[in-house]
Order: structure tokens, then C-alpha cells, then sequence
């Protein structure tokens, strides 16, 4: 299931890597599974500005992002969803994965919208702490337990209300 895309303005540009791709895939040890892979996954969209190929680069989130532009660095900070950003013509991807020192667990199929590359914390137990004053608590309560309400929590908003036993209720 990998993929391989390539975002370009450029026609001429899309033009040279198809033809690449051909002779490349014809001399690869593993021609049919790259061959497979470029069929069911593989694509070249041809955009009109930097901005339309950050925005598909974005909806992509992909695993891996090479940018190799003009102002490679200033794409890179635009760039919302990806695993791993590689800038730069000598920035490719088997040096992060191989030789840079970067982690090579990243999120796959566009799961970098919502995920990030192993790290870590993925092995550090957290817990959330919540304290709400007397003050926030007063102001807020009958929104809190008119949410719960909605969602059809009614020991919910129960457990809100029944605090209210300081203001005289």
C-alpha cells in the first residue's frame, strides 16, 4: 500500500518523472511490488501556485514530505500534516530514514492529520488534572449541566446542580 506522489506546477517537470518512473521500475530488484504500488497509488497532480500544492500536500498527509523548491524552508512551515518534512534537494528520504537521526515510526495512509511519529511520550502514562474554582464553578454550572443534558447525561448535569446546595438550594 505505499504510495509515491508527486505535487508540482510544473508540466514539464511531471512529464520527466513519469518517464522516470518507467525506466526506473523496469530495472528495480523488486519491480512488481513498486510496479503495483505506483498503479493502485501512485500520482502526479499538477497544481498552479505553491499554495494549491501545500493544501494538497496537507489533505495528503503523508509520511513522508520532500519539499525541494526555491524557498523550500517557507513551504516547510506551512505544511500542517505530514509524518516527516524533508527540505531541500539533499534532503531526501532515505537520509532521515537511514542517516539524519530522525525517528522513522510515522504515522501512515494520511493518519498524520490526527497522529504523530512515535515518540517518547507514547511510553509516558499522563493524567489529566482539572481544578475549577468556586467562582468559575458558579458562572459556568447551568451551562455545564445543560450540556450534559444535551448529550443525555442526566446524572451529569444531577451531579453539577447538586452543588448548588452552597448558594441555598
Amino acid at each position: 500500500m505505499a504510495s509515491a506522489v508527486l505535487l508540482t506546477a510544473s508540466e514539464q517537470l511531471a512529464d520527466a518523472v513519469s518517464k522516470e518512473i518507467d525506466r526506473q521500475l523496469e530495472t528495480l530488484p523488486r519491480h512488481s511490488i513498486a510496479a503495483q504500488a505506483i498503479q493502485d497509488y501512485g500520482m502526479i497532480y499538477i497544481g498552479e501556485s505553491m499554495d494549491e500544492l501545500i493544501k494538497a500536500a496537507n489533505e495528503l498527509a503523508p509520511e513522508h514530505l520532500e519539499i525541494i523548491a526555491a524557498d523550500a524552508e517557507a513551504a516547510a512551515d506551512k505544511i500542517e500534516n505530514a509524518g516527516a518534512i524533508f527540505i531541500g534537494r539533499y534532503s531526501s528520504e532515505p537520509v532521515g530514514d537511514y542517516f539524519a537521526g530522525t525517528n522513522h515510526v510515522l504515522p501512515t495512509n494520511s493518519t498524520a492529520r490526527f497522529s504523530s511519529a512515535l515518540s517518547v511520550y507514547d511510553f509516558i502514562k499522563r493524567t489529566s488534572v482539572i481544578y475549577y474554582s468556586e467562582q468559575a464553578w458558579q458562572e459556568n454550572e447551568a451551562k455545564i449541566a445543560r450540556l450534559a443534558r444535551l448529550e443525555g447525561l442526566e446524572g451529569h448535569a444531577r451531579a453539577i446542580e447538586s452543588r448548588s446546595w452552597e448558594k441555598g438550594n
